[in-house]
This record gives C-alpha cells, sequence and structure tokens, in this order.
C-alpha cells in the first residue's frame, strides 16, 4: 500500500491528508500529525473524502448532444466542437456574447489557465466562480478598508486570541477543523462571543450570545461601536497612527440610536453593552465570520462595519489579533488569487489599469479587453441574459446553486451553446452541449490555498479515470485549437508564469512547496518566508479606512402572504450541491435528505409535526420538504440547506445582490409554510 501526501478537497480549512492507494485505487485516508491546520484529526467529510473517486457515476468519455441526448464522443471531436462553437460566437456576435465560470474545486494553477483563457483567446472579462455567490462581498469591504479582502492571521493564532467573536459563521458544522482552535483558546482561558440568528452549536461554549433579526447586522455592529466609543474603549493611538476618516465615522455613531438595537435587532442593549465591553477591552481579540454576513444586499457594509469595529480597537495589524473571513471551498481563496473573477487579473491587479494590461500583454503576446466584465449572477439574470449567447463551465453547478433558479436555468436552455467540464453529470452538466470529463483531486497535481491564505501541494496518487483530462489540459487543448498555443509541460511549469505576472505569489514555486507545510501569501520573492499575518507596521492600502455606514434592510421583507423569513446554509455532512459528498456513503446516511427548520410555536400554530413534509412557498417557486421543529431557529424564520436537488431551496431565493460586490441574498427572503396534505 502506498501513502500519497495530499491536500483535503473539501472546505478552505486545507487539511493536509494521506491518501492510501492499492491496486491503482484510493482505499483511505489517514490525517497528517503534523500538519499545522489538522494535526492528526479530520471532520466526517475530510475522513470520507477518497469514496466518490470511483464512484460509478464518474464521467468518463466526453459527452456531445446528439439529437437531444448526450452520447459518448472522442476528445478530438468533443474538443473540436467547443472550439468552433465559441469561436463562432465570438466571431459574429463580440467577445462580450461569451461567459467563462471557473472553479474553487480547481487548482491554482487551472484557475490561473482559464482566466487566461477568457481574456487572451476568448478576448473577454466575463469570467467569475462561486466567490461571488459566498465572499465577493468580503474581497470589496475588506480591500476598501485594510487593502486586502483576505483573512488577516493564521488560523493556529486564535488558540491564542484572549476573545473570539464569531457571527455569521456556524463554525464546528462547516469549519470543524478552525472550531478546534476556537475551542483549544476557550481551555486557556478565553472568552467568546457567538452573533448568530440561529442558535448554532457553538453558542453553547459562548460567554455570550446574541439572536438578532436575519439581516440587521449593521444595527448590532454599530451599536457595539457606538458603546465602545461612549464609553472610551477604543484605541486611541492607533486610530491616529494608522487610520484615517476617523472624525467622520465617529460624527456618523454619536447621531445613532442605541434604541434601534432593540427595536430593529431585537438584542438587549444591556446584553450587547457585554459583548462590547468583553471584546473592546483586551490586547488580542479575533473576529471570525462568514456567509452569514456576506450573503445579504448589504453584504459589503457588513464586512466594513466589522473592519471599522477592528480597527476601532486596535485589533488589527499584530499576531493573535485581526479579521477572519472563514472562506468555503478548498480553494476559493486561490480562485481569487488567480483573477477568476470580472475586474482583476491574478493577485488582484485590476483590468482597466493599463500599466497592469501592458505588463500582461508581454507575457501573454496578445491584446486583451479593457473593460470591467459581468459577474456570474449578471450572465444569468437582467441584460446578461439577453448578451451572452455561450458560456464555457469548469466544475460549478449554478444550475442548483445559483439563486432565483427558474430565472437562471431558462437563462442557460436559451442559450447557444453550453459547455461543461466535471467530473460528474451534475445538474448544470444536463443542460450541456458538450460534457468533457474532468480528473479529481487525487488524479493531477497542482496547488490549493486555503483560507488563511496557506499555498499548498495535491499530488496525483492514481491515474486517470476512464478518459479523464486535468482540466488544466482541456483548457491547454481548447487554446490551442482556437490558435493561442498553451503549451505547458506541468502545473510547475505554469506556477512559474503566476510567480512571474503576480506579486503576491512572485516567490512561490513548487521546489519550496515539496518542504514544510505551504507558504502564506504574499510571498514576494524566492528568500522570502511567507506572512502569516497582514498588515504589520502599516495597512496594505497604507492607512486603515474607516467607512460610514448606513442600515440597508433586507430586499425582501415577510409581509400577509409570506410571514416566515428564509434562510438557506449548510449542513455538516454535505458540501455545496452534494456533487461529491452525496456520492458517499457514509455521508449521505447520516444526512439523506432536506429539511426545513421550524420553531416550536410556529409548526404548532400551523399544525406541522416533525418529519412531516410540508410546502415551503415564495414569490418565485415552491419546494416540499420534511420539517425538522427545533428550537435553535427563532419564531418566523425557517432554515433550508442548500445541498439537495430534490428539494431545490434556490427555487425560492431571489437574484437581488449586494450593489458593490455583486452578491446575492440567500440568506433573507420571505416564504409561507403550507401542509403538503
Amino acid at each position: 500500500m502506498q501513502r500519497v501526501l495530499t491536500t483535503c478537497c473539501f472546505c478552505a480549512c486545507g487539511c493536509n491528508l494521506y491518501l492510501e492507494v492499492e491496486k491503482e485505487r484510493v482505499v483511505g485516508v489517514i490525517p497528517s500529525r503534523e500538519h499545522p491546520v489538522a494535526r492528526g484529526n479530520l471532520c466526517v467529510k475530510g475522513w470520507n473524502s477518497f469514496e466518490f473517486v470511483h464512484h460509478n457515476d464518474r464521467l468518463k468519455h466526453p459527452l456531445i448532444r446528439q439529437n437531444g441526448r448526450l452520447v459518448e464522443a472522442d476528445w478530438t471531436e468533443a474538443l473540436n466542437l467547443v472550439a468552433r462553437r465559441l469561436s463562432e460566437i465570438r466571431d459574429n456576435h463580440g467577445p462580450e456574447s461569451l461567459g467563462v465560470l471557473s472553479s474553487a474545486k480547481c487548482t491554482n494553477e487551472e484557475n490561473y489557465l482559464m482566466m487566461k483563457f477568457a481574456r487572451a483567446v476568448l478576448k473577454t472579462n466575463n469570467i467569475d466562480h462561486c466567490a461571488r455567490l459566498c465572499h465577493s462581498s468580503s474581497v470589496v469591504g475588506l480591500n476598501n478598508a485594510f487593502g486586502s479582502g483576505a483573512m488577516t492571521n493564521s488560523i493556529s493564532e486564535l488558540a491564542g486570541a484572549e476573545v473570539i467573536l464569531v457571527t455569521g459563521s456556524n463554525t464546528t458544522e462547516q469549519h470543524p477543523q478552525i472550531a478546534r482552535f476556537i475551542l483549544d483558546a476557550l481551555n486557556r482561558g478565553a472568552k467568546l462571543i457567538v452573533i448568530d440568528p440561529r442558535r448554532i452549536p457553538l453558542s453553547k461554549f459562548a460567554h455570550v450570545y446574541l439572536q438578532p433579526r436575519l439581516g440587521t447586522d449593521v444595527i448590532w455592529l454599530k451599536g457595539m461601536m457606538k458603546i465602545i466609543m461612549d464609553e472610551r474603549l477604543f484605541d486611541d493611538a492607533f486610530i491616529r497612527r494608522r487610520t484615517e476618516n476617523f472624525e467622520a465615522f465617529s460624527s456618523d455613531l454619536e447621531a445613532f440610536d442605541l434604541n434601534d438595537v432593540e427595536s430593529v435587532c431585537g438584542i438587549p442593549v444591556e446584553t450587547l453593552r457585554a459583548a462590547a465591553r468583553m471584546y473592546a477591552s483586551v490586547k488580542r481579540a479575533m473576529i471570525i465570520y462568514s456567509m452569514g454576513i456576506t450573503q445579504h444586499i448589504s453584504g459589503t457594509d457588513n464586512v466594513q462595519s466589522i473592519a471599522n469595529l477592528a480597527m476601532m480597537t486596535g485589533h488589527v495589524e499584530q499576531e493573535f489579533t485581526g479579521v477572519g473571513p472563514l472562506r468555503g471551498q478548498n480553494n476559493v481563496q486561490g480562485a481569487c488569487d488567480m483573477g477568476a473573477l470580472p475586474g482583476v487579473v491574478s493577485g488582484y491587479q485590476k483590468v482597466t489599469d493599463l500599466a497592469v494590461r501592458k505588463k500582461f500583454e508581454r507575457v501573454w503576446k496578445t491584446k486583451l479587453p479593457t473593460a470591467t466584465g459581468m459577474t456570474g449572477i449578471d450572465m444569468f439574470h437582467g441584460t446578461g441574459s439577453e448578451t451572452v449567447r455561450g458560456m464555457f463551465i469548469m466544475g460549478e453547478n449554478p444550475a442548483l446553486s445559483h439563486p432565483d433558479l427558474g430565472k437562471t436555468c431558462a437563462a442557460m436552455d436559451e442559450l447557444e451553446f453550453l459547455a461543461v467540464s466535471d467530473i460528474f453529470l451534475t445538474e448544470t452538466a444536463e443542460r450541456a452541449d458538450v460534457v468533457l470529463p474532468a480528473a479529481t483531486f487525487v488524479e493531477k497535481d497542482g496547488t490549493v490555498t486555503n483560507t488563511e491564505r496557506r499555498v499548498q501541494r495535491i499530488r496525483r496518487a492514481i491515474p486517470l479515470v476512464g478518459a479523464a483530462k486535468p482540466d488544466w489540459r482541456i483548457i491547454c487543448e481548447l487554446a490551442s485549437r482556437m490558435n493561442y498555443p498553451m503549451d505547458y509541460e506541468s502545473p510547475a511549469e505554469i506556477m512559474e508564469e503566476i510567480a512571474l505576472v503576480t506579486p503576491i505569489y512572485g516567490g512561490v514555486y513548487y521546489d519550496r512547496l515539496e518542504h514544510g507545510w505551504g507558504l502564506f501569501w504574499p510571498c514576494p520573492d524566492r528568500d522570502h518566508p511567507g506572512t502569516s499575518f497582514l498588515h504589520k507596521g502599516a495597512f496594505a492600502r497604507g492607512r486603515g479606512h474607516f467607512e460610514c455606514i448606513d442600515y440597508r434592510p433586507p430586499a425582501e421583507m415577510p409581509d400577509d402572504a409570506y410571514p416566515f423569513y428564509l434562510t438557506t446554509g449548510r449542513v455538516y455532512q454535505h458540501w455545496h450541491t452534494g456533487t461529491m459528498t452525496r456520492r458517499i456513503t457514509t455521508l449521505s446516511r447520516e444526512r439523506p435528505d432536506g429539511f426545513v427548520e421550524i420553531n416550536p410555536k410556529n409548526a404548532e400554530a400551523l399544525g406541522i409535526a416533525d418529519r412531516e413534509t410540508v410546502r415551503v412557498v415564495s414569490r418565485r417557486g415552491s419546494i416540499h420538504v420534511k420539517a425538522r421543529i427545533t428550537r435553535d431557529i427563532p419564531e418566523q424564520s425557517v432554515f433550508i440547506p442548500f445541498h439537495f436537488a430534490e428539494q431545490p431551496v434556490n427555487l425560492l431565493t431571489h437574484a437581488i445582490c449586494d450593489p458593490k460586490a455583486g452578491i446575492p441574498e440567500y440568506k433573507v427572503c420571505a416564504v409561507r409554510l403550507e401542509k403538503a396534505g
């Protein structure tokens, strides 16, 4: 039996594990005892991260749609068709008629090549990926405040914090290894503040637990900062030395009415006061947040409010203290870093910057588009749905993950041509004209970047299954067929080009990643050791910027016809659209289907029993799902996970987005409940 060290394919914790290989099959995994995040442990998904690789549903040959059906084809026929149709649409209707979705489940090298393919070959900046759906508001908000949209500190630094504030993150279920560091800190005497509309498991350990109404985060954050201001708990020296615009910000806080905290959020002011004093009165405090903060039309406002709070108390620019947006997928941080976004190339260099374009044009030897492209949401909604005629989607499943699925799928079906690269025939691939079979993480080499900015290796452990190819090879072969040769011999060679054009990855090379546990970016050159915490001595933008934020209520509020708030999210056993986890026996056994959480008082009033099937209806559609009666959800709110195609909750959600980041408001919409009969 052979053991191959690699990085887990699920969440952004980035745990390292050993794949156990026997007779060219992965038969088990063992966690790395030395890895600084895994520390000899894995979550239930990590322990079972290999089974889907050999599932009977794996795509093993290209598929082409003929007479309305997908039939097997060879690679030459499939790639020639994709290259011909994308070229025709580009040449006949212009580059802006094409859209590309890259993937947070693919490697850094593959995301870099996909963004290069979009810009150098298709000549469009219409490229995006699932970060649009989860942390685009973090990228915008933290970049505005700090100059960088990433987690400021390493995961292990949580264990050294004196106070940890967790909001909008069900950490024990979605980032279990990070939760272990939080519990380590508590064992050492740290205090925990949990602020979440649902009573998540971590709230049982909280010294202060607050349960705000959905969509009211700006109010409680301003209330907390108002208390800190009034009681002079802010760090005046840090503010004067390191920040700007505090005078305008403090004037805005003075005008804030603390009574709004209780009337709008439903939080007692004195309980919020206890949390404010706890957070502001120590030297080392960290804020952890995730999609409960970001997935709102006010997502960027929420993130900038968190940045305001951290700067106001001096809880940034140091070890053991900072702001931690917990990324979702294993390489969503890396996909952003690689420029799989409509407004930036790799390293967050703006496409509208002439000097940046000139640099990339010299290296890529071609002219590049100048205008910011469409977001992934815009490609399916609004003017984008009328403009985009052809798409290439790599490892994304918008037919289940995007909001307002009725309109999303209708726009997808109107495309003149759709090509999909994936490992299974997903709900999106089922609609494609050409489906290309891709390699899993155990069949290829590459790198991924976890939520703390740690760049790590994945390593090939077994031969390719069937006729599958790594996505980087697929992109190279397509580009060559479209008269733009990409002649890379290996992912290591691609990373050398990434280092050449991407300052924050300037010192990241494969030989350096073979020893130790990866490198933290920014790592500007070969001699640089990497940066475990950001903004030491100064913010990336120079001075941290305080932003005055006004409360923006959710786009759709409950009313007489739709009296409940709906919020969506994940469960411990599954991952995103379930493409991989629902093909793992243990995980499907533990959580076989979806559910709707309902408060006991609401269930009693409606005559709904536990496990009874109910109909959940919004202005956009309806689904049938089993009830789960629990006090973890507040009255007049319901929660549904989004993993299950049989109960596609995104039929109910709307596609109204944050105006600054373009992120959909998955966390709040209005629904009603009906007995299914």
